[in-house]
Formats: C-alpha cells, structure tokens, sequence
C-alpha cells in the first residue's frame, strides 16, 4: 500500500496525539498551526488514569510521567474548609492501573512535538476553506495548498474545520461560569493535598506541579463577557482573599501579571465525528467544561482510537464511521456528566449548597471511586498505536 497521507488541522494536544499516533502507523502527517509556534501557556493540565493509558499506546506514557507531579491525595471542602470528600491516588492506581499526574500544558505539547519529524509542524498556518474534489481532501491555508488522503479538525471550540464541513450545526453555548487559571511561584512549603473547595455560586482549587509550583484554577457564575473592574488579580483577591488556607496564601504566590481568564463553554452534540475522509477530534468535535478535568484526556482517546480504527482498512470513509460509533456516545456521556458537576460545584442558593455539601460529606469514598469508573476506566483498542 502506498504511504497514506493526513492532514491536521491544529497543533493542540489532541491534533498533535493523532499525528504520533499515525506518524508511527507509517503515514506522512503534517500539522497545520494558526499560532506562529507550538505553544502552550500559563495552565497545568491533570492526566487521569484513561489518559495515560492513551500516552501509554503512544509510547509516551514514561516520558510525560517524569515532568508530572502525582499528589499523595485530594478532594472536595467546604467553604469553611471542612473535608466533604476525599480520593486516594493510590487507590486510583490501584483501580484504573495509573494515579492522577498534574504537569504544566507546555510540557505535555513539547513531548508531543519532540515524538515528530520537524518537518511535519508548520505554526503560522492559519486555514481558510476545507473541501473533497474527490481525489483527496483539499486544505487550503496561510501557507498554500495541501492534499491528503485524510483530514482530521482538532482546532478547538471553535474549529474552522466544523463550520466548513458541519455549517448548520449549533455553536458552542455558555456554562453560566467564568474560570481563572493560574500557576504560582514556587513555595518553601507547598499544601501535600490537592483541594477543589465549593462556595456559593464560586470554586477555588488547587493541585501540586513538579519544583514546588501550585497549579490554581476559580469560577464564578457571572454573564458571559463580564468584565473585571480592575486587573483579573485583584477581582481574584476580592473574591477569593479570605478563604480558608491555603487559598490567601496560593494567591499571594501567584505573579499579578500571569492570571488567565477564559468564559466556560461547552458544544451541542453533533449528529457525526466525521464527514467523508474528515473527522473531529477533542474540543472540536466535542468541547466540554473542565469540572472532570477530561477535556484533554478524551482528545488522547480520541487520537489512540482513530489511529486504530485506520488500522482496521485501507478505507479511509469506512475507519472514520467506525471511529464515530466508537467515540460519539462516549464523549457524550462524559461531557454531560462533566455539565452536571458544574451545576453542582456552582450553587449558589443557601438551601441547596447545603443539601449539596450534606450528600458529598455521606457519600463513602469507595461509592465515589465507583461512580469514577465509566470516565476513568477507560483503555485503549487492542491493537496498540507503536505496533
């Protein structure tokens, strides 16, 4: 068979996953960038035990586990700092063969691009129009043209590569929630627990990186395009200052000028993953909000699972359909189990934040960890991507 070709549209993790992934099947991949390079900035990312299973077929598991930090335990508090519930990462490890890793996103990409030919990254690629002219997938960018016999979307909420082929379907919806992101200096002494802790329509959380840093993330539920009165910041001390510890002390570790802000979105179900010899991928076919922290691990699965599905035959159309009915239902079921968590975490009347708190305080560990099992349990097909 003659060497395949596929074209990548999006240089995130997912597109950059589904390029190692074929590039060590045998195909020539190229990776399309509208970013002048590959970057990641300012956040951690969390790798949960499914997604490490996906770096595991790719080969990268070991790699990407030296730059994690992997915490002894976490869990939910109140807002007054009271435990409501409590993981083990050991008993994760023990359950779904990995523990929970945290690591910083720009590390997570540059294992990704070191594992491909430098040939196949093209940043500054900003694409224009996607279309078949029956010979092949046509994509035309910043850069020219290019052909291929296969063209994969992984470009984000709001992929160009959606609208071209998917243009009636829905664009993506607000969650009704604000989210701040943000890594602190490195502490003398950082908190041995990661916590999310729920107030009354606001969440603050916070998880170990490697040398002592803290990755931090806030929400609130405000309107969509709200704008802070003074620096983002200073809206995070105001709202966030006089929470029990560690907060104010996380806050006070955090550089003025490296908060990041984004307006939480998720997307409507799409009818199909994939249109002829085009298929989407992570946030482009399915966006999610983080409240599971699956975002980026299902974009992992996503990429070990076309890889295979391509494997399966030399039609392009026909592993595409199958990678549809393999990934569709279950990104479904994750993103909607993401959306009812957020609903939760950010109650804000009084009654129902405590009906809420009450039921996560008797809720047992073991019942919590099984309740995890659809989400996390997750391995890869049979055959393995480095095969």
């Amino acid at each position: 068979m003659p060497q395949r070709a596929a074209t990548i549209v999006g240089g995130g993790i997912g597109g950059l996953a589904a390029a190692v992934a074929l590039h060590r099947r045998g195909w020539r991949v190229e990776v399309l960038e509208r970013a002048p390079e590959f970057t990641e900035i300012g956040a951690g990312i969390s790798l949960w035990p499914n997604a490490l299973h996906a770096l595991e077929a790719l080969g990268l598991a070991d790699p990407v586990l030296a730059l994690g930090a992997a915490e002894a335990a976490g869990g939910v508090r109140d807002r007054r700092g009271r435990w409501l519930s409590r993981t083990d990462n050991a008993e994760l490890t023990r359950r779904f063969g990995h523990p929970l890793v945290v690591l910083h996103r720009a590390d997570l990409l540059r294992a990704l691009t070191e594992a491909l030919p430098a040939d196949s990254l093209l940043p500054g690629s900003e694409v224009s129009a996607v279309h078949d002219d029956g010979r092949s997938v046509v994509v035309e960018h910043r850069g020219g043209e290019s052909r291929a016999d296969l063209v994969i979307g992984a470009d984000g909420l709001r992929s160009v590569v959606r609208r071209a082929l998917w243009p009636t379907a829905a664009g993506p919806r607000y969650a009704g929630y604000t989210a701040w992101r943000m890594v602190t200096e490195p502490l003398a002494a950082p908190p041995a627990e990661g916590a999310a802790t729920w107030g009354r329509g606001e969440r603050f959380g916070y998880t170990a990186l490697p040398g002592g840093r803290m990755y931090c993330f806030a929400t609130a539920s405000l309107p969509a395009g709200t704008a802070s009165g003074s620096s983002e910041y200073a809206e995070l001390l105001r709202r966030f200052g006089a929470w029990p510890d560690p907060v104010p002390a996380l806050l006070a570790a955090v550089p003025a000028d490296a908060v990041l802000r984004h307006d939480l979105y998720d997307l409507p179900p799409l009818p199909s993953f994939a249109r002829g010899r085009v298929a989407l991928l992570g946030d482009a076919a399915h966006a999610m909000t983080p409240n599971l922290g699956q975002g980026a691990c299902q974009a992992l699965e996503d990429a070990v699972t076309l890889a295979h599905c391509l494997d399966g035959t030399p039609d392009v159309t026909a592993a595409l359909h199958s990678y549809d009915l393999l990934r569709r239902p279950r990104t479904r079921a994750v993103a909607r189990r993401s959306a009812r968590l957020g609903t939760i975490g950010q109650l804000s009347w009084p009654p129902a934040v405590l009906l809420r708190d009450t039921a996560a305080r008797l809720t047992p560990t073991r019942a919590t960890l099984r309740s995890m099992a659809p989400v996390l349990g997750w391995t890869p097909p049979a055959a393995e991507v480095t095969r």
